[in-house]
């Protein structure tokens, strides 16, 4: 699998909502605790309507006549329970957001981790941007909904229960009014919200296609202006907002449609209960203090209702995040950790087998054709072939980024998908052609590659490879800042870092991937007088266009169209008619304009 999974996107809302609270079950923690307080929150509004009934019946139009000790101690206890209201919805609030908030932290910490256990492929086949959306954008509107609907939702369903118990109590054939009359619009919501759910989906969508078109604008600046090129790309990102904003405009306006039904719903629920009531108290089935302690009833039952609508789009919003964010919890890494089944090798130099090892990308064709090769423990091999020849990709499986599609790598006879992830990322390293830096000093970039490393180690391998002259000239020495990605530095500078980072993880394997490419002449003889010393003892396989990379190399592995074609010391190959002789003599010739 390379895509991530759209399982989720085909289910219901309320799977949806149910999976993902299963997933979390943060949120449930103290979760009874916190209806308590809801069910005390809820019942405190209740006494109002009882208290204005009970004083116009008994404390002022009592057989004699008003009662206005009771009237005091009705007031008295009214406001004891609005107060008690308060305080408990106070103490709700609080631990629905403590509860929701703890939740949404491990929802990010898990989607964040689920991210880098995919593999290169799957990451590939999203956009940088979109991905990261489903872990930011994404959860924070399931955050918003959380903590305003999913509160909103707790008192409203209380409220509903305890409005309509009442209603039924002082008169059922008006409570039956009432529900008959916002029975149609509970239907009707249920059927509506199938389109609002499509609708917010779309909504997510476009947002996470706003985010990657901007980031990807924001991090190709100097391109974009190299080119002169900001109005494409300005246009380009409108284009996104433009749909961004059009699926946001459709969502909202099938949202406000209930807004007006529901008005309309609850004006003709009151008119009814109004003319229904007055019959009702002159026929002597009702008081006027039970009329207008419904009437009060009648409004704490529409309310939740008119919310309904409101929560409905927090709900939908919400729910199109839930089925993004289980879009990437769903997804299987296909290059899976064996974990505490798979096996920790050894320490010591590594010996390499590829047994028939093919390759294709999701829907290309071969890269990589019937691959056997064997590479001997502490050798140094160099890789060489033309752009497109299958030689990254041959580092890739080795170092399992990617698994192959036939065939198996072997490392010390251990075929490496049992090699646990552990083991396997302390033996081989891989320095990979951008050479990669966070925005941290030069000392944190370099120690990457081993955390308990101190700075007199970090100063003593710098030296070991050479680089302590160029460690000395820079501004704050290991303490300098190299910016985000690295863009203090320059290109060249970054392969240096990316080189002592690798060199301080002192793997047993160690493979580089163009690793030279971006350096100036001057300081590739520099690194490749250090490189001999770094290689000495390990496993080397270096891979790049540069022949002096061959010419140093114990042996060279030529590839041609996804094939090993050619295989021997540089001394050989390059006296042969063929591939290796024809790049070698390239390389000479352009060396020499």
């Amino acid at each position: 699998m390379t895509a991530l999974s759209e399982t989720a996107a085909t289910e219901g809302a309320f799977s949806t909502l149910r999976r993902g609270l299963r997933l979390t079950p943060e949120f449930r923690a103290g979760l009874a605790g916190t209806l308590l307080l809801a069910l005390l929150a809820t019942a405190g509004r209740v006494v109002v309507p009882i208290a204005v009934q009970q004083t116009i019946d008994k404390g002022l139009t009592g057989t004699g006549g008003p009662d206005i000790p009771f009237v005091r101690t009705a007031v008295l206890l009214c406001a004891v329970a609005v107060l008690t209201t308060a305080v408990s919805a106070y103490l709700m609030n609080v631990r629905l957001y403590r509860s929701t908030e703890t939740g949404l932290a491990a929802l990010r910490t898990r989607a964040f981790r689920h991210v880098h256990d995919l593999s290169m492929l799957t990451q590939s086949g999203e956009r940088r941007g979109a991905l990261v959306s489903r872990v930011t954008g994404d959860v924070d509107q399931i955050s918003q909904f959380m903590q305003w609907g999913g509160l909103m939702i707790i008192v409203s369903v209380g409220q509903l229960l305890v409005a309509s118990v009442l209603m039924a109590v002082y008169s059922w054939p008006l409570a039956l009014l009432v529900w008959v009359a916002f029975l149609p619009l509970a239907f009707a919501l249920r059927r509506f919200q199938r389109l609002v759910s499509a609708a917010y989906t779309r909504v997510r969508e476009r947002m996470g296609d706003l985010l990657a078109a901007v980031s990807e604008s924001v991090v190709g600046a100097s391109v974009i202006r190299a080119y002169g090129s900001e109005e494409r790309t300005a246009a380009k990102v409108d284009v996104t907002v433009e749909a961004a904003k059009k699926a946001q405009t459709r969502a909202q306006g099938l949202v406000a449609l209930t807004f007006p039904t529901s008005e309309l719903v609850a004006a003709v629920a009151t008119a009814g209960v109004v003319v229904a009531g007055t019959l009702l108290g002159v026929g002597g089935h009702l008081t006027a203090g039970e009329l207008v302690a419904f009437l009060f009833l009648v409004t704490l039952f529409v309310s939740p209702m008119q919310t309904a609508t409101e929560v409905l789009n927090e709900a939908q919003n919400a729910i199109a995040g839930w089925r993004r964010v289980l879009g990437v919890l769903d997804t299987e890494p296909d290059v899976a950790d064996p974990g505490d089944k798979g096996e920790t090798l050894p320490r010591g130099p590594i010996e390499v087998r590829f047994e028939d090892v093919g390759f294709a990308y999701p829907g290309g064709r071969p890269v990589l054709h019937g691959v056997t090769v064997d590479i001997a423990p502490r050798s140094r091999v160099a890789i060489v072939g033309e752009t497109g020849s299958g030689k990254t990709t041959f580092a890739k499986l080795l170092t399992r980024l990617m698994d192959p599609t036939s065939g198996r790598v072997l490392v010390d006879g251990v075929a490496l998908d049992r090699v646990r992830f552990s083991s396997l990322r302390e033996r081989i390293v891989m320095v990979p052609q951008d050479g990669f830096l966070f925005d941290a000093t030069l000392a944190d970039n370099i120690r990457y590659g081993r955390p308990g490393a101190t700075d007199e180690d970090l100063l003593l391998a710098m030296t070991e490879l050479g680089l302590a002259d160029w460690l000395e000239g820079l501004p704050r020495g290991l303490e300098t800042p190299v910016g985000q990605r690295g863009e203090s530095l320059s290109a060249g500078e970054r392969q240096l870092v990316a080189l002592a980072r690798a060199y301080v993880a002192a793997p047993d394997l160690l493979v580089l991937d163009e690793a030279t490419s971006a350096v100036d002449p001057a300081t590739e003889v520099r690194l490749q007088r250090a490189l001999d010393g770094v290689t000495r003892g390990r496993t080397a396989i270096s891979i790049a266009h540069r022949m002096s990379t061959a010419e140093a190399a114990d042996e060279v592995l030529v590839f041609d169209e996804g094939r090993i074609v050619q295989r021997g010391p540089h001394a050989k190959l390059v006296e042969e008619p063929g591939v290796y002789a024809d790049l070698h003599a390239s390389w000479v010739a352009q060396r020499s304009i």
